[in-house]
């Protein structure tokens, strides 16, 4: 949950990195808690209000931690709209979510 917490206290920044660690924690916790939201809905109210509710939300931090995430895997301006946007159209085909697997760049340290 240290994780979950710490993406939404990040909710819009998009500037620095996010390692493989901080983004697969947020998702694994988020997708738990859309699951038990959308049971919840489905059995007590008959529709998806709540889910809906909560996954539009959360979509910011979510949108956030991608871009964080992309930027630690060494994408960069403009690369990461054009991966966003892809993985907006192609999001049940996996690739967007296989790039949350690439390992992180090394940090440029500055010598001297």
């Amino acid at each position: 949950m240290k994780w979950y917490f710490e993406v939404l206290k990040k909710y819009a920044v998009f500037k620095g990195r996010a390692s493989r660690k901080e983004f697969w924690m947020f998702f694994l916790v988020h997708s738990l808690i859309q699951i038990a939201l959308a049971i919840l809905d489905a059995i007590v109210f008959g529709n998806l209000f709540i889910f809906v509710f909560y996954t539009l939300g959360t979509l910011l931090p979510y949108i956030a931690v991608f871009f964080r995430r992309l930027r630690d895997i060494g994408y960069k301006g403009w690369t990461l709209w054009i991966l966003f946007l892809f993985s907006l159209a192609f999001m049940s085909s996996g690739v967007p979510l296989g790039l949350m697997l690439l390992k992180s760049e090394p940090i440029a340290t500055c010598s001297g």
